[in-house]
């Protein structure tokens, strides 16, 4: 099975990287089109056994008249490859592929959504959706992504469900204090905050604030530290995609709200991020649109959890069970939730141990790699029933009467 990947960048989306690692120990030949070969994700692709071919076939938005050679590049490839199958995973390369191959190409494709964004604008929906042809198929990497598109009209048939995997056990699960003796926090204050991309709000989109909702976060974290003098509000990560002068923006606003006790260092490495997570006392999370990204790393870390009501969040962080919900742009309904986490601090952090286990099934890269490879066999060898979804519901149960067990004094053997 020959299996045409296509990313439009070289230095972000690893989660693409690593499906497609453990889509070549299945047996998949996997290939790969990149924008450059000297991306900072380039080496996990090598690692995963892709054949890369360098070839940038994200659509052109700002340079329309690009728009022919980039058809024409996309041909070329796919004539070459010769794929079974080619599965783009972003917006942008999935219209470049349909409207350079046609909408009644022979050829299976198969647009991994990563996030509800785009359908839940009517312009950029309808765009990506009049594109599609009778090959045309969509893994949803979450329920809320399922629900927008039959909402607008997509068979059923022609939709999977997979969330989309990530290397759950590399987690540090046990303080290190890594980031505490990096900023100077001591060991007795409590540290709020996330660790996140600052994106400069999309003012096309009718966005007055960053997606990730940065000003919210500071204005929530601003009246958390007048109510609690030994919390500290920390937000990690850089500029995303030279969003610089939104950044330095966000700083000054950390520093008139709450001077050198909101903090925000800037970008961590990946390495690091995963050791840092136990350091925080809760996360937060409240973008304006999400799928199930910001939320996973501090589960997956056990620390309670924070987050808006919108999108994918609610699948992992679910009301009572493996954390709290709250509305998105509210941001003093934000600081009352941190405070309730934090008068009850204990009860939160078994919450977090729910979700924990949830999101070490839930986005198990070996599980999720092994449910797209059975939609590639499906479609292939045209069987009569398709592959089942993960049904998070059921392991929340499971998960929940486990942990009920261990607190009541069983042990645990089943997570």
């Amino acid at each position: 099975m020959r299996v045409l990947h296509i990313v439009k960048t070289s230095d972000g989306a690893p989660w693409a990287a690593w499906q497609a690692a453990h889509l070549t120990q299945l047996g998949v030949e996997v290939h790969v089109a990149l924008p450059s070969l000297s991306g900072t994700q380039v080496c996990k692709w090598r690692e995963a056994g892709a054949h890369i071919h360098l070839a940038s076939l994200d659509f052109p938005a700002k340079a329309l008249w690009r728009f022919p050679a980039t058809c024409r590049m996309t041909r070329q490839l796919v004539s070459e490859i010769s794929p079974d199958i080619i599965h783009s995973h972003f917006v942008g390369t999935t219209l470049t592929l349909r409207y350079a191959l046609g909408r009644n190409h022979p050829l299976p494709r198969i647009f991994q959504v990563a996030g509800p964004l785009h359908l839940e604008h009517a312009l950029y929906r309808r765009l990506e959706l009049s594109s599609a042809g009778r090959n045309d198929y969509w893994i949803c990497s979450s329920k809320c992504i399922r629900h927008l598109l039959q909402q607008h009209g997509v068979p059923s048939s022609k939709l999977f469900l997979s969330y989309y995997g990530w290397p759950v056990s590399e987690y540090a699960q046990q303080r290190t204090n890594v980031l505490r003796d990096k900023l100077g926090i001591g060991r007795h204050e409590l540290v709020i905050g996330n660790i996140s991309w600052l994106y400069k709000p999309k003012y096309y989109l009718g966005q007055t604030v960053g997606l990730k909702c940065h000003e919210d976060l500071i204005d929530a974290l601003s009246i958390v530290i007048r109510k609690r003098r030994d919390a500290v509000g920390v937000l990690l990560g850089g500029a995303f995609a030279g969003a610089q002068r939104y950044e330095d923006r966000m700083r000054a606003r950390a520093r008139i709200a709450g001077g050198d006790r909101i903090k925000m260092p800037g970008f961590l490495d990946h390495s690091i991020v995963r050791k840092a997570w136990p350091d925080f006392d809760c996360a937060i999370h409240v973008p304006l649109s999400e799928n199930c990204g910001g939320v996973l790393e501090p589960l997956l870390a056990g620390i309670p959890t924070i987050a808006s009501n919108v999108g994918g969040l609610p699948e992992i962080v679910i009301q009572g069970v493996t954390g709290r919900l709250v509305p998105p742009r509210r941001p003093e309904q934000l600081a009352e939730a941190v405070l309730e986490v934090l008068d009850n601090i204990d009860y939160f952090r078994m919450l977090a141990l729910t979700g924990q286990a949830l999101a070490r099934k839930m986005f198990d890269i070996q599980r999720t790699s092994q449910e797209v490879y059975g939609i590639y066999e499906y479609l292939l060898n045209h069987a009569a029933v398709p592959p089942q979804s993960y049904d998070s519901e059921v392991e929340v149960e499971r998960v929940t009467r486990v942990l009920s067990s261990v607190r009541d004094g069983g042990v645990c053997s089943e997570l």
